[in-house]
């Protein structure tokens, strides 16, 4: 019934919750990222790449890495710390990080852009596409409103829960001046969490430009922008005063969209968000000058894209493929996010990943989920209002010349030929997860590591440089430092593992998989910290290029480059919401590894192209799991 939830007026239920302390309520005094010390770097950049170097190429490195410690590197680093202590509204990565996503020529899809797939809402009847879009589309409204309000709970890490998310301690540090106020949220273990990013979820869209792209938001539009089929709809979501338009409304206009039976464009324009980001930008001036200018605009200020997919999800691979890729035809990618709906209501959010990290669209997707599925706006029983939708749904037509058919029909050839030479492949690794190896004193994350390690070894007899994304939100304007996970210990236990298995005892085996999980946790202590090493080379190597120095020796050794071509880049993320996520590899011989460990079972998603065989690694993978478990079980294992 309409009004249960008093979605006339600005009810309640234009908001998800109210928290009684405001959303930026600790942003003012986040601490500031490190730029750690120089020796450490160095030291901690010279541990990592000890495992995949020889005696003899180490030692060149180690003395290349010396002397630019001592040399150039010291005024570079002596320059950072300057410039760091005269910006003190960000922090030292802020810049170079988003040049580095935005000078990024590659197309955004496959190489950047990443995917996280919503689980199917508990209640069957309501997974029906249209009720899905509706209640998510919704729920999604209501975040941005609930966030722009300043009523969205602040986001915390909490290490003692019972004692500071509760309402006691919310009542107090509300008082508590933005200046300080994080200070007293230390005071009780819990860690706010930098939440600049959050603004660019909603209206926003990346803009390709000549060697370097824009970020663009317009918090003033209102409207929703919906692909399907590879037309281009737009209708508005919020009246003039900004209230939500009821959902029963939102739900006929979507349901006049799915049932519009319009033919597929012939040019569909979504393919040259998946170009080249130069080829893009030129093909997008010439649109703009072929009198699309007002199209564009739409498509770029709307609230978010919603995908919706004429066809139902088969099985997990196929699913992967649809959020990562899926159509270019159905999807905009320069959006900050595509939500992603297909036949079956299976949802996901593929994102655009230069204005923000995991953790913004994490959240996002928590609070949509628990939303849409606890406190639906509409039901199956639920009537669409009878509005003229073909009076409020505007359908974008775009002129097309020759040269921009020419571009589209060429950026299509492009795609097709990418998503081609894709594999996605999955496990579930069933026989134990995250309750077993905290009872054996193991960290979780450092056994899947390690796994990964010893899988690689087994398929392909080598170490090679491995990436885990690690966030440093706990930072003002923090992004991510990478956790380094080839070291010289899961080397070790890889090759007992994997080569020597007869000369080792349980025991044995048992005290290596305790080592590597030590230096894992310190690896990703000093990463969550801003202490590890890739973020504070790369920005000494960035000032050197700005200020249009030589490249020093240091970063032109052969093994800084091989330690930055990461074969093996993972990312890992465990919630109530999302069923997987993944992304493609990051260079053309690498894997894509997205995976999470849940309390009894171990989930990997593995993409590559033909130079490996992910199949392959995956079966590796598992019986790297499978013995590694069964040794600290005690049992003994056979080669």
């Amino acid at each position: 019934a309409p009004g249960r939830r008093g979605y006339s007026g600005a009810g309640a239920a234009e908001f998800l919750h109210r928290s009684i302390v405001p959303t930026m309520h600790y942003q003012k005094s986040l601490p500031r990222l490190p730029v750690p010390k120089l020796e450490d770097t160095i030291k901690r950049y010279l541990n990592a790449q000890k495992p995949l170097l020889n005696d003899d190429q180490f030692r060149k490195t180690e003395e290349l890495a010396h002397a630019f410690e001592k040399g150039i590197g010291r005024e570079l680093h002596e320059q950072l710390v300057a410039q760091d202590n005269q910006n003190k509204h960000t922090s030292y990565i802020t810049g170079p990080w988003f040049d580095m996503y935005l000078k990024a020529r590659e197309p955004v899809v496959l190489n950047f852009n990443a995917f996280m797939s919503f689980n199917p809402d508990p209640k069957s009847e309501y997974n029906d596409q249209l009720i899905r879009a509706t209640n998510m589309t919704v729920s999604a409204i209501r975040f941005m409103k609930t966030f722009r309000a300043g009523y969205l709970e602040p986001e915390v890490f909490h290490l003692n829960p019972e004692k500071s998310d509760t309402e006691i301690f919310k009542k107090i540090i509300r008082f508590v001046p933005s200046s300080i106020s994080w200070f007293g949220a230390y005071m009780v273990n819990a860690y706010p969490l930098d939440m600049s990013q959050y603004f660019r979820l909603f209206n926003s869209t990346r803009l390709p430009k000549l060697d370097r792209d824009e970020l663009y938001t317009d918090e003033k539009a209102k409207h929703l922008l919906v692909l399907r089929n590879g037309n281009f709809y737009v209708f508005d979501v919020l009246d003039r005063d900004g209230n939500m338009l009821e959902p029963s409304e939102i739900q006929a206009h979507l349901k006049y969209i799915l049932s519009d039976n319009s033919p597929a464009p012939a040019f569909p324009l979504g393919y040259l968000t998946s170009e080249n980001r130069d080829t893009w930008a030129l093909l997008r001036k010439n649109l703009l000058e072929n009198g699309n200018e007002e199209a564009l605009q739409k498509v770029d200020s709307a609230m978010f894209c919603l995908s919706l997919d004429d066809f139902a999800i088969k099985d997990f691979v196929h699913l992967s493929h649809t959020m990562l890729h899926g159509d270019a035809a159905n999807r905009w990618y320069d959006k900050s996010f595509n939500l992603i709906i297909t036949k079956d209501g299976t949802a996901g959010i593929n994102f655009e990943h230069s204005w923000g990290d995991g953790v913004a669209v994490l959240r996002f997707q928590n609070e949509v989920f628990k939303d849409s599925t606890k406190t639906p706006a509409i039901s199956p029983q639920s009537q669409p209002a009878s509005v003229d939708s073909s009076r409020a749904v505007q359908k974008l037509d775009f002129k097309l010349n020759d040269a921009l058919k020419a571009g589209i029909t060429k950026a299509k050839q492009k795609f097709d030929a990418s998503v081609e030479s894709l594999s996605v492949d999955m496990i579930q690794f069933q026989e134990g997860g995250k309750e077993l190896l905290k009872q054996k004193k193991v960290s979780p994350d450092a056994v899947a590591q390690l796994a990964f390690q010893m899988a690689f070894l087994r398929q392909y007899d080598q170490t090679v440089a491995t990436y885990e994304s690690c966030s440093t939100a706990a930072f003002k304007h923090g992004r991510t430092e990478t956790i380094r996970p080839a070291s010289v210990y899961t080397k070790k236990c890889s090759e007992a593992f994997v080569k020597e298995l007869s000369k080792h005892s349980t025991e044995e085996l048992q005290s290596l998989i305790v080592e590597c999980s030590k230096y894992h946790g310190r690896l990703t202590k000093e990463a969550a910290m801003g202490q590890g090493f890739d973020r504070h080379l790369f920005s000494l190597r960035y000032l050197a290029l700005s200020k249009g120095l030589a490249l020093p020796d240091f970063y032109q050794d052969q093994a800084y480059a091989r330690l930055n071509h990461n074969i093996i880049s993972t990312s890992t993320l465990v919630s109530p919401a999302v069923q997987l996520g993944g992304f493609g590899p990051v260079v053309s011989d690498g894997f894509g590894v997205g995976y999470q460990v849940q309390d009894d079972w171990i989930g990997c998603n593995v993409s590559s192209y033909p130079a490996r065989n992910g199949k392959e690694f995956l079966q590796c993978i598992y019986k790297s799991l499978e013995d590694i478990f069964n040794v600290l079980k005690g049992k003994k294992i056979s080669s």
